[in-house]
């Protein structure tokens, strides 16, 4: 079953943000992920939610997006997002 992982990002530190953008494509590879969602407009359709950004990523499955998650590929990278801004992330299964 498919896993999605759907970030908001506050980028407090745009230039260290923008420097770790290109290093994260690379590590969703060897775990099946790609992105669905990088960033695009949003629009609130309801409620107070106003997101910065938005960020949706697809897995084969959420042991496949933990396992990327915590792995050693993406620990830089998840240093340098964690630095560069604020972010609030979950998995949820998919259909």
């Amino acid at each position: 079953m498919a896993a999605y992982v759907i970030v908001e990002v506050t980028t407090p530190d745009p230039e260290l943000m923008g420097r770790y953008r290109p290093l994260v494509a690379p590590t969703l590879e060897p775990f099946g992920g790609r992105f669905l969602v990088r960033g695009g407009r949003t629009e609130t359709l309801e409620g107070g939610w106003a997101p910065e950004r938005i960020v949706v990523m697809e897995f084969p499955s959420l042991e496949q997006a933990r396992a990327w998650w915590s792995s050693e590929v993406y620990a830089e990278p998840k240093r340098m997002r964690q630095a560069a801004g604020r972010t609030r992330m979950i998995v949820v299964e998919g259909l």
